[in-house]
């Protein structure tokens, strides 16, 4: 698998991330010992890099794999604190519910923001750098659909690292646009930053024209690409593609249509889910209760856990 180094931050891995959302309770909630045989076979198949958050609820899946492999990838995590204290806290969460010593890289969480999300979350950044000089951390970053927090990011010496949102569709990408990202994320190679790329596949939306959005993420220069695996067809199929073996395309794959679906007679039409969505998918229909647009809906399930009613769910 190719190789490829995230920027001035001294971390390098292989062109294909494990992304550890769809596996966890926020998607698909595949069971720990499960989920933790699959995570496990994509280090054993030569991944050596898994990005993973505080809110997805992941990191007993990431442990327990963990104990069944000899190495140890890069880990990035993520947390939505915006206080020196909460992610100080969520740092020391994700080192003892993953059972490691060190996190590779930790992410500001930060998908539907504006640029004035570093003095909103100085306290939070302020714990991060700290610890990086502890060695606590290797690099901070920045995890976001935003493309103008992208650019902004790209000119702060206090971030070594982004997590940026982009797909052949555009879709997914808040208050701003396509070229705007890709922009945003250039300047971000220019100025020395690492960068990986999540939502290739739009959540899912896009597994139809895999080998298009492939193309289209590669296009865009020697990126890392997150990518979800729920099963072990997802694994083998995914491995072989990165490493280039014209044999991926026999891998009987299924592909699984998933669906963010809104019950309606358990929907109070608080508009949680609302405020949650990253995407601009969701709105409200006649009766007052929420909908979303498949067309506009990447799958993340941030509404799923942001519903205090659990009326959401991904069937």
């Amino acid at each position: 698998m190719k190789r490829m180094a995230l920027g001035n931050s001294g971390i390098e891995v292989g062109e294909l991330c494990l992304g550890i959302l769809p596996i966890g309770p926020l998607q698909k909630n595949v069971p720990v010992e499960e989920a933790s045989e699959i995570i496990a076979e994509a280090l054993r198949q030569g991944v050596d890099f898994i990005d993973t958050a505080q809110m997805y609820g992941t990191y007993p899946h990431i442990k327990r794999a963990l104990e069944k492999v000899d190495t140890l990838p890069v880990i990035a995590s993520k947390s939505g604190a915006s206080t020196y204290e909460a992610m100080e806290a969520a740092i020391h969460e994700a080192l003892e519910a993953m059972g490691v010593s060190r996190i590779d890289i930790f992410h500001l969480h930060a998908a539907k923001v504006e640029t004035d999300v570093f003095e909103l979350r100085s306290g939070a950044l302020e714990c991060l750098i700290d610890y990086k000089k502890k060695g606590v951390i290797r690099a901070t970053g920045i995890s976001t659909h935003n493309p103008k927090v992208i650019a902004a990011a790209a000119l702060r010496e206090d971030i070594d690292v982004v997590f940026a949102l982009i797909n052949v569709a555009g879709r997914g990408i808040y208050n701003g646009t396509q070229e705007e990202m890709e922009d945003a994320i250039a300047l971000c190679h220019s100025h020395g930053k690492g960068v990986y790329l999540m939502k290739v596949l739009g959540g899912g939306t896009l597994s139809a024209e895999y080998e298009r959005s492939m193309a289209y993420a590669r296009g865009l220069g020697d990126y890392p690409v997150a990518l979800g695996m729920i099963r072990m067809d997802e694994v083998n199929y995914n491995l072989k593609f990165f490493k280039n073996d014209p044999t991926y395309k026999d891998v009987p794959l299924e592909l699984q249509e998933k669906k963010i679906f809104v019950f309606k007679l358990v929907c109070k039409a608080c508009g949680t889910c609302f405020d949650a969505c990253h995407s601009d998918a969701i709105s409200f229909e006649e009766d007052g209760k929420a909908w979303i647009d498949p067309e506009k809906c990447i799958q993340c399930g941030y509404c799923i856990s942001a519903c205090p009613h659990f009326a959401i769910r991904m069937m």
